[in-house]
């Protein structure tokens, strides 16, 4: 009875929209009468504008369809254009972008958009590849980032953060004001590509007993507003819940199938959302149906199935089941997360992840496709094609289960435009769970009476986990098709004759029905083998034509010409827009030009001597096939050479052009010269640690509350990542015959514990523990009076995120909460503690904050390119050590790749087993690309980006091995890998900035020597 009543009331809201949305006079005060509210519009410029349908720019009503990226997740900016002209020519004209906090005010005030961190070159691509862009920068984004992307100062300032908390609003307000009048100089009001702008992220749950917080809602809109930004501003409720609409545009995200990469087929029976429509009409009716973040892939946690497994997780056919849900609910604001997902390189993730954010992206790591790249162009190129979508609505979206076939096992929702007759029709099965193919025939409304598909008999089929959009009433062009069931791919008018694509799986049944007037069209096939048979119906006003979708086939109806297409040849076509003038040239939709072939077709346009010049990628031999007019296909070129073209008997003109891939050299790592020192002098019994910080803070206002005398919390010292070095230097009280600590620092983590320079053990760490008390026997009592140091060598995994807004989960130290020495306390005791170089008065500049750890080696600079290793012990990390401890391991290696292709190149390692408990990282250039832990995995594949790699040079390769056991540990292989090979039209890499070793000051002991130098520049904490 519930479910009833919701159907006729969203039924009765469809119809009021209807009749007030044709009337000029539709008025936010009629609406109200209707009980729907609609608050006002706040605009502060009139180029981007919505309606209850879609958003509009310039006042025409605009698909958003948008992947998310993240650009600081691909320190090489010359490569943003490569991942957003692939993003363009998968039919998405948005997309959506996480700005980090932590990267940019690593130091509390000082705020620093420089180097790798400047986001003028991403928005600059943007332009360039015709790409809009929603803006989210914090202050909390979550991403799977270390904290959140809450900066690291942030687990010692004492308010609860994510509330209107006065010192946690001053704590975000530089940073906002920053990135707030950047976003702002690249708004489309200002010639950019910015049309939205996020505040918050999933700002939904609360600690108890806290709750929404409306002023801090209020507050951040106002900051965001006060630092330029007019267009309008989202939020991302976590759910379609109701949480913070006091923004312009609210939406929600989805992420049905959770993150189970493990088990990539298992799907729910009811895993499909079914409330999206009911819940957006209940809480912002007023606004578009707008998804900020739908599941593009899942992330993958330590110990986890990988990347692969996740891309299955959200294959193809989750895909076709869960979007084509989405757009047949009229969702006109759509951003899948992730579609590129890149890397977490340095310290940038959070302990839930490794090194690698693939995501299972359609836009592997590597910048590769995955055929579910290929099969989200089918959906997004229907949907641009067809403006209907844009006034649609959705007439029963919780009531599918056996409407229109009368068979339960089927769900079929019909979505109506509000404004013409063109219906959709989108089929699933009610069970979501299962791989079984089912048939059906379909019960449609229709413009000439009701009509039973297929009309001309027969069954339409569903094959396992899949989904169908069946359109009534279609217009493409002057050809309107009173019904298809063969899939719509894109059409296009091409010479003043209409070309519809139409697509299905391979040796399906479907049927596609054209209306007409005057005399009965002929259907004839001109180009394939297919087989199709005709006939009149609805009294002779339309012309059924049945066919099989295998291959491609390409039929003749009167002045229309159908192609029809297997899906494998529907993903080798590409629609693309050549540019127009002035600044946004590349944002045209206008005069869509079909070409069929190649691995990535990139470009198009259209030269005033007639020359049509294409631009893309390619990994076999392929011939195009172009459907384009033929004054703009006199003469043809890919990637500036011209190509032999001559005419197909059906109008097209074809191409063939061979792939160039030429062949490549890879050095081998395992024979070359590797140079050796010892990364942890620290343990040496004539170590000095005079300089080092001491860790004497008696209290702290982290949730937290250690049992220690002081604080032992990296934090609370400026040291906010990779690995921390503790010291206890004691006086004997001749009773102490071990030691005892919990030890905090993030899942997976791990560490190791000597008494002065004898190994006493390891916690090797696991994925599911993020602290761990550890025992460790001295093997002897100490004597009476005497002077010992216990060094701890831990590694901090980042922080935790803070999803669960004023919880302060981010705050989880890193560090000792609690310790003790067995048989009895020693009578002195004074900690240190030590990080990378400078804590928050980071060294290294251009890498940033989150690049070095507090090692020695990288105190010292050793991972960075120039450093002279010339007096190093000649050893190879395949050789390793032989007992606990962290060795430092250099080499130099020349790259000479072709020109003309992108061969991306990774760093391959294997897992050991005879020597399992050991930690790596993996620096090219002095960027940290690789954080291998053996024992947990599961990566030991390391892509490393051109521009991080140097492909026609020298390249620097440092290993830092970290041996927790006392027998040592040694790499099992070390290599160099293509991982694909592609003929390209990418621009030249231009390399990340790479800059040399200098001696450092600050950094104690000098690398050659064992004495102490240099002057502690230590940080310097204010008093809380």
């Amino acid at each position: 009875m519930k479910l009833h009543c919701i159907v006729m009331w969203l039924g009765a809201i469809a119809s009021i929209r209807t009749s007030l949305a044709a009337s000029s006079d539709a008025s936010p005060t009629q609406l109200e009468k209707h009980g729907l509210h609609i608050p006002e519009q706040k605009l502060y410029q009139d180029i981007v504008t919505w309606d209850e349908y879609s958003l509009k720019i310039h006042g025409e009503r605009v698909q958003i369809f948008s992947g998310e990226v993240h650009p600081y997740r691909m320190p090489v900016h010359s490569l943003y254009l490569d991942v957003l002209q692939k993003i363009k020519a998968a039919g998405f004209n948005t997309v959506s972008i996480y700005v980090m906090w932590a990267l940019h005010e690593h130091k509390q005030g000082v705020v620093s958009f420089e180097g790798i961190r400047d986001l003028q070159p991403f928005f600059d691509a943007a332009m360039e590849a015709g790409i809009y862009l929603i803006a989210r920068p914090g202050p909390y984004v979550n991403a799977e980032t270390t904290g959140g992307g809450f900066p690291g100062w942030g687990t010692y300032e004492p308010s609860i953060w994510r509330t209107s908390n006065a010192s946690y609003v001053e704590a975000y307000q530089g940073y906002m004001a920053e990135v707030g009048g950047i976003i702002a100089k690249n708004q489309i009001t200002n010639g950019g590509p910015v049309i939205l702008v996020q505040s918050e992220n999933e700002y939904s749950k609360w600690n108890e007993p806290q709750s929404e917080d409306f002023e801090y809602e209020k507050r951040l809109i106002d900051d965001i507003r006060r630092a330029g930004i007019t267009v309008p501003i989202t939020t991302n409720d976590v759910g379609p819940d109701g949480l913070y609409t006091m923004v312009d545009l609210w939406g929600y995200d989805g992420y049905p199938r959770d993150f189970d990469c493990g088990n990539p087929t298992v799907t729910k029976t009811n895993a499909v959302p079914e409330n999206y429509w009911s819940q957006h009409m209940k809480i912002a009716p007023d606004v578009p149906n707008s998804i900020y973040e739908f599941q593009g892939g899942a992330f993958d946690g330590w110990g986890g199935a990988g990347y692969e497994a996740c891309s299955v997780l959200t294959g193809p056919d989750f895909q076709r089941v869960f979007y084509k849900n989405l757009v047949g609910m009229s969702t006109t604001i759509f951003n899948i997360y992730m579609l590129y997902g890149g890397t977490s390189w340095g310290g940038i993730a959070h302990p839930g992840v490794y090194t690698s954010y693939d995501y299972g992206s359609a836009i592997t790591e590597t910048r590769g496709l995955r055929e579910k790249y290929y099969d989200l162009k089918t959906i997004t190129y229907f949907v641009a094609a067809t403006p209907a979508w844009l006034t649609s609505r959705p007439q029963n979206a919780e009531s599918t289960k056996g409407a229109f076939t009368g068979d339960s096992a089927l769900k079929v929702m019909q979505t109506l435009d509000d404004f013409s007759k063109t219906a959709f029709y989108t089929v699933r099965l009610s069970d979501a769970s299962l791989f079984t193919s089912h048939t059906y025939r379909l019960s449609v409304s229709t413009s000439v009476g009701e009509l039973v598909l297929p009309v001309l008999g027969g069954d339409l089929t569903l094959h396992g986990k899949d989904s169908k959009i069946h359109v009534t009433d279609y217009k493409a062009g002057s050809t309107t098709l009173l019904y298809s069931t063969g899939e719509i791919l894109t059409w296009a008018t091409v010479d003043g004759k209409d070309v519809i694509l139409i697509y299905g799986d391979s040796g399906e049944s479907h049927e596609t029905a054209i209306l007409f007037s005057g005399d009965a069209p002929k259907a004839k096939v001109v180009f394939g083998d297919g087989k199709i048979e005709t006939q009149m119906i609805a009294d002779k006003k339309a012309v059924a034509i049945q066919y099989k979708t295998t291959g491609q086939t390409v039929v003749e109806v009167g002045s229309t010409t159908l192609y029809i297409l297997d899906r494998a040849n529907a993903y080798e076509f590409w629609v693309l827009y050549p540019p127009t003038a002035g600044p946004f040239a590349h944002f045209s939709t206008k005069n869509p030009v079909i070409i069929k072939g190649g691995y990535l077709l990139r470009t198009a346009t259209l030269e005033e001597d007639g020359t049509l010049a294409v631009t893309g990628d390619l990994k076999a031999t392929t011939t195009f096939e172009f459907l384009t007019p033929k004054a703009a296909t006199k003469r043809v070129t890919f990637n500036g050479e011209p190509l032999k073209i001559k005419a197909t008997s059906h109008g097209t003109f074809v191409a063939t052009r061979s792939v160039k891939l030429p062949s490549s050299h890879l050095p081998s790592l395992k024979d070359a010269t590797w140079r050796t020192a010892d990364s942890l002098p620290e343990v040496q019994r004539n170590y000095t640690d005079t300089h080092w910080k001491i860790a004497d803070r008696k209290t702290t206002v982290n949730p937290t509350k250690p049992s220690t005398p002081v604080v032992l919390y990296s934090g609370e010292y400026g040291y906010h990542n990779g690995h921390i070095l503790w010291r206890a230097n004691i006086v004997s009280s001749g009773r102490e015959i071990g030691f005892s600590a919990n030890v905090w620092g993030g899942l997976a983590f791990g560490y190791s514990v000597w008494l002065d320079d004898k190994f006493i053990g390891s916690w090797e760490g696991n994925a599911l523990s993020s602290h761990f008390t550890g025992h460790f026997q001295f093997g002897e009592k100490l004597e009476e009076g005497s002077k010992h140091v216990v060094t701890i060598l831990t590694d901090h995994m980042g922080y935790d995120q803070d999803w669960i807004a004023a919880s302060d989960s981010f705050k989880a130290p890193r560090g000792l909460t609690e310790y003790w020495f067995h048989g009895g306390a020693p009578t002195e005791i004074t900690w240190k503690v030590q990080g990378n170089l400078g804590g928050e008065d980071y060294v290294d500049t251009s890498r940033g904050p989150l690049n070095e750890g507090g090692s020695y080696g990288e105190r010292q600079g050793w991972h960075l390119p120039g450093f002279d290793d010339s007096d190093w012990t000649e050893s190879s990390p395949l050789t390793g050590v032989e007992q606990a401890g962290l060795q430092f391991y250099r080499t130099t290696f020349h790259l000479d790749m072709p020109s003309g292709v992108d061969y991306p190149i990774a760093i391959a390692v294997t897992n050991s087993t005879s020597n399992p408990h050991y930690r790596a990282q993996i620096f090219v250039n002095g960027y940290q690309f690789g954080r291998y832990v053996n024992s947990i995995g599961p990566q030991k594949v390391y892509p490393i980006p051109q521009g991080i790699l140097n492909y026609n040079g020298a390249n620097a390769l440092a290993i830092s091995l970290w041996a927790q056991d006392k027998h040592g540990a040694k790499l099992n292989s070390l290599e160099l890998q293509i991982v694909d090979k592609v003929e390209t039209s990418m621009r030249k890499v231009v390399p990340a900035p790479q800059l040399s070793w200098k001696a450092r000051a600050g950094a104690f002991w000098d690398a050659k020597s064992t004495t102490s130098t240099n002057s502690d520049h230590s940080h310097k904490h204010d008093e809380l």
